[in-house]
């Protein structure tokens, strides 16, 4: 017999500022990509090539983390036990894109972008992780289905 979980209000909280927080990389990734020249516009050349010039298997990483992360906060919202996997995907595309940025081209990065990518995975990991383990504290309670 199954017995009926009650959700949770803070369920709706996590669940819609994480939409809204991975509906940038879905935006950032789709712009680039279609290369909107006045998303884009906010880039020096420099930096321009070195966006626009990864290899495809970083984009496809990039896509996988960021549509990975706004799926899986679309399934909390649905209370659907699958936004664990989907933040796991997320995680892997985000491993992918970390790896292509700080450690195979790090150096190129820091000649043009800065610091910025380091900071930006860093945030970018803890709240991806807080998510992943929030889903699966829910999922572990019965409260995602």
């Amino acid at each position: 017999m199954d017995v009926a979980v009650k959700t949770p209000w803070h369920l709706w909280v996590v669940g819609g500022l994480s939409l809204l927080w991975n509906a940038f990389p879905v935006v950032d990734f789709t712009m680039t990509n279609l290369q909107n020249a006045a998303w884009l516009s906010q880039y020096n050349e420099a930096q321009r090539a070195l966006i626009l010039g990864g290899p495809g298997w970083s984009n496809i990483c990039w896509a996988i983390g960021g549509f990975g992360s706004f799926l899986g906060s679309l399934l909390l919202l649905f209370r659907s036990r699958h936004a664990v996997s989907a933040f796991l995907l997320s995680a892997l595309g985000l491993a992918g894109m970390t790896w292509y940025q700080l450690v195979q081209n790090g150096d190129a990065f820091r000649k043009v972008l800065g610091d910025a990518p380091l900071y930006m995975n860093i945030v970018i990991w803890v709240v991806l992780l807080a998510l992943l383990f929030y889903a699966r504290a829910m999922k572990a309670k019965g409260v995602l289905r």
